[in-house]
């Protein structure tokens, strides 16, 4: 991945401005004693590419999973799509049908082909056709490369294509924004640039993400803004080029000064 701060096209730039399709307002939580959010206020436009970043420990993994109520919130308030977080039960379903999460880990069905775990959620929570979920599982697959191992199980693939393999099943529930967690995290070197390139080609088609991530050139070269993160709070936020060539806080000039320098 080139490291050159590419200027990215965004798909917001042609919307009229309207309600972010992500909202955060004051919102916080605590695991035990550790304030682990502080106060966060984050919107996202639709077809923004937003890049999470920080040291280990400053609350990115647990932004990222309490906008899909994977992490409840000890107070605040998040709204996707204008609507508010409900708290469980079927309304909570049909929310969590509009936010693609993809993890560390890509937890397939092991038992279950890759065409099968792609078609398993259009089916069961959309309702889909089993021919039309079929239909559009092959084209996502093809999209992120990996058509040709439709009927393989999961462990016959490699770690990049199952991490690809979980971007399609996401894909898959048509979702209006896309969740990634530390995407890259558990694969080995050679394997991440494939799983990044299937990234930033959704960036480039305009789908809204919101990426928790140590992969600055994915960073540079995909994101709309990149929002630093630190002792549970947004430190600050800045386009990609004035981030990394001019932080403005200490903290992130410390942390590129460690990270740049390796």
């Amino acid at each position: 991945m080139t490291r050159d701060p590419q200027s990215s096209t965004t798909a917001s730039a042609s919307h009229p401005p309207t309600q972010p399709l992500v909202s955060l307002k004051n919102v916080n939580k605590h695991f035990g004693e550790l304030h682990v959010l502080k106060d966060i206020n984050l919107e996202v436009a639709r077809g923004e590419v937003v890049v999470v970043i920080g040291p280990s420990g400053s609350g990115k993994s647990t932004l990222c999973r309490a906008i899909n109520r994977l992490e409840t919130i000890d107070n605040g308030e998040i709204r996707i799509d204008g609507k508010e977080l409900p708290a469980e039960g079927k309304a909570l379903a049909k929310l969590r049908a509009d936010v693609g999460m993809v993890f560390q880990s890509f937890n397939l069905f092991a038992h279950k082909s890759i065409l099968e775990n792609v078609t398993l959620g259009p089916v069961k929570v959309k309702g889909m056709k089993p021919t039309a979920a079929k239909e559009l599982a092959m084209s996502l697959l093809k999209r992120v490369g990996v058509d040709n191992q439709a009927q393989k199980l999961p462990a016959q693939l490699s770690g990049g294509q199952q991490q690809r393999v979980a971007i399609a099943r996401a894909l898959a529930m048509q979702p209006k924004v896309m969740l990634f967690d530390e995407p890259t995290s558990a694969l080995d070197p050679e394997m991440i640039n494939e799983v990044l390139d299937a990234m930033v080609s959704l960036a480039k088609e305009g789908m809204t993400m919101i990426v928790v991530t140590h992969e600055m050139g994915f960073a540079r070269k995909a994101a709309d803004r990149v929002i630093f993160m630190a002792d549970g709070q947004i430190v600050e936020q800045a386009t990609p080029e004035e981030f990394f060539t001019n932080p403005k806080s200490d903290r992130a000039k410390d942390f590129l000064g460690k990270i740049l320098a390796h």
